[in-house]
């Protein structure tokens, strides 16, 4: 690798860990009022856009909500927000989402996420874990179109179902998997 090089991809990396930084600073809720708003709202989007969604909402033990997610990067990247831990229409708890990668990107979005926890051994895992990183743990579908034309309340067999919404920014691709949910304090 030339000198030259070096120093494009020193400046590249370090225009993409400043700009990183400063979008993931913005997903934090202000306070937990404003998150729990914001979760309930995006709650009402995510239905809105997606039926199957509130059908499962009447079966589901508990639903972590994550209205904003900020995803940015430029070769190394990450995404942050936070969200809320709902049973029924009562927030039990409050968790943030993290997760880092590299490869071939660049670009930042914004979305949100909910997971619909349909099993006692899924809520268990959460609440006694304090955590979770979607890939370990209990069974996660992210349900797209496909999986969602399919779905129905005699069909639902797995832990936890994905839905991904509000999707905004140039950036290719969105996946949940290897994210880290902690619990935090609100």
């Amino acid at each position: 690798m030339t000198q030259s090089m070096r120093y494009f991809l020193s400046f590249f990396l370090a225009v993409a860990t400043l700009a990183s930084a400063s979008l993931l600073n913005t997903a934090a809720a202000a306070t937990a009022e404003d998150l729990n708003a914001d979760a309930r709202q995006a709650l009402q989007l995510l239905y809105k856009s997606n039926p199957t969604a509130e059908t499962l909402s009447r079966q589901a033990k508990a639903i972590l909500v994550f209205p904003k997610i900020i995803k940015a990067g430029l070769v190394f990247g990450g995404s942050y927000g936070e969200g809320v831990l709902m049973k029924g229409t009562k927030v039990e708890n409050y968790y943030n989402s993290v997760s880092g990668s590299w490869g071939l990107q660049a670009g930042a979005q914004s979305y949100g996420y909910a997971v619909f926890l349909m099993t006692d051994k899924a809520l268990k895992y959460i609440t006694e874990t304090k955590g979770w990183e979607i890939g370990v743990g209990p069974t996660v579908v992210v349900v797209d179109e496909g999986v969602a034309k399919n779905l129905s309340s005699s069909t639902i067999k797995d832990d936890a179902y994905a839905f991904i919404f509000d999707q905004q920014g140039l950036m290719a691709g969105i996946s949940i998997e290897g994210t880290k949910i902690s619990l935090i304090k609100r």
